[in-house]
């Protein structure tokens, strides 16, 4: 089994960096003052915010170069394992980083919104890529958030510092969705492939063997994060990617029902729902009438 370092304290992850901790629950590391280092994976007790530079046109999204080519944002949270294995490679880091505890937010408005930011959840390979002057934008927060770290503690620090990183993440939602509209080729590539996907999971009958169709299922289909592919469908098609799979469940469900050799506990065996009822009950909600009803009316 592969051995994995911890980090759940802000000391931990400062004196792995052989920096200095200037605050216990918060920490801005600047990796161009860095010396050489070497890279491993560690599991992460804590939230942290990367800002690598660079050169993305130089990596791969799929089959197309990465858009943007002024720097790369990733975002861990606790309790994800984040890093690679160099092999005893010495590499120079350039960029920066935001560390922060769960605790410096508990009991804030950020503490109660922070699994609003789904991009915590995002895969590496799904990173937030950003032009010069977002990321300016990003530096000038970090820079912000340093200066409180630097100064002596009071009660307005953690005030200050957690409204700052809390803005600094809304401008991570806004670039995110700027980046959404970017990629929207490489977007409707997937909604596409997202469609054939499910028209194949109907046609192979594999609803009785695995069930109904889910979110996770079909983000794994398609080498997507869950909530990447979540708010890739939800940015694309205006519905979320629940909403999709059972619309197209429901057009797959009206096609079966007028065949008259068939039941509808036959029917709702073939989509994929354990009991008829289910299958009823989610009918009538998108439809307006019962699967019955429907059938007679038609």
């Amino acid at each position: 089994m592969e051995h994995l370092d911890r980090i759940d304290t802000i000391k931990q992850y400062n004196d792995a960096m052989g920096v200095d901790t200037r605050h216990p629950l918060v920490s801005v590391v600047n990796f161009d003052q860095m010396p050489t280092y070497q890279y491993f994976r560690r599991y992460m007790g804590v939230y942290a915010i990367f800002l690598k530079y660079v050169k993305c046109g130089d990596m791969r999204y799929g089959c197309q170069p990465y858009d943007y080519e002024d720097g790369t944002l990733v975002f861990i949270s606790p309790g994800q394992v984040y890093g690679i294995d160099s092999n005893g490679q010495i590499i120079k880091p350039w960029g920066r980083a935001l560390v922060f505890h769960p605790d410096l937010i508990a009991g804030t408005h950020l503490g109660k919104q922070i699994k609003d930011y789904s991009f915590f959840s995002y895969e590496v390979n799904e990173a937030l890529h950003l032009s010069k002057k977002e990321r300016a934008t990003i530096n000038d927060c970090l820079q912000k958030i340093d200066t409180e770290i630097e100064l002596n503690i009071d009660k307005h620090s953690k005030t200050l510092i957690v409204s700052n990183i809390e803005l600094l993440l809304n401008y991570c939602m806004r670039f995110y969705d700027r980046q959404f509209i970017t990629r929207s080729h490489v977007n409707k590539d997937i909604l596409v492939r997202f469609e054939n996907l499910l028209s194949d999971y109907f046609k192979s009958g594999l609803g009785r063997t695995l069930g109904l169709p889910t979110v996770a299922y079909c983000a794994e289909q398609l080498h997507i994060s869950p909530n990447y592919f979540g708010d890739l469908i939800k940015k694309e098609s205006g519905c979320t990617a629940l909403d999709y799979i059972q619309s197209k469940l429901i057009d797959e469900a009206k096609g079966k029902i007028f065949d008259p050799a068939k039941s509808i506990n036959e029917i709702a065996d073939e989509l994929g729902f354990k009991y008829q009822q289910h299958f009823t009950r989610l009918f009538k909600q998108k439809v307006g009438v019962t699967p019955n009803e429907y059938r007679n009316v038609n």
